[in-house]
């Protein structure tokens, strides 16, 4: 992502992550950065941003969404995403079970 809008550093949540832009007549799968944070004096929302590598993306230019969220939102989303990454891990594990009763 040579034109990126983000700053990626040590402190970026997830620098590289699996991405589909979705559009009325297109889907793309691409690659993603993705950043929580808050002003270091004053913080005033937590910001979720991500940025599409637009090396590979042809539909969309440049560009970087940041979501601005109060406390109880992040909260919210923090806890969705903990409850779906638990059942995305269960499948995984009753799936792994069952391919090793099956050797």
């Amino acid at each position: 992502m040579a034109d990126r809008l983000m700053k990626v550093n040590a402190y970026t949540t997830l620098d590289l992550v699996d991405a589909v832009v979705t559009g009325h007549d297109f889907e793309t799968e691409s690659l993603a950065v993705v950043n929580a944070t808050a002003n270091r004096d004053d913080p005033d929302c937590v910001r979720l941003q991500f940025e599409l590598d637009n090396m590979t993306e042809a539909h969309l230019p440049a560009h970087m969404e940041a979501l601005e969220l109060t406390p109880e939102q992040a909260r919210t989303l923090a806890a969705d995403l903990e409850k779906h990454a638990a059942r995305v891990e269960e499948a995984h594990d009753t799936q792994s079970a069952a391919d090793r009763s099956d050797a």
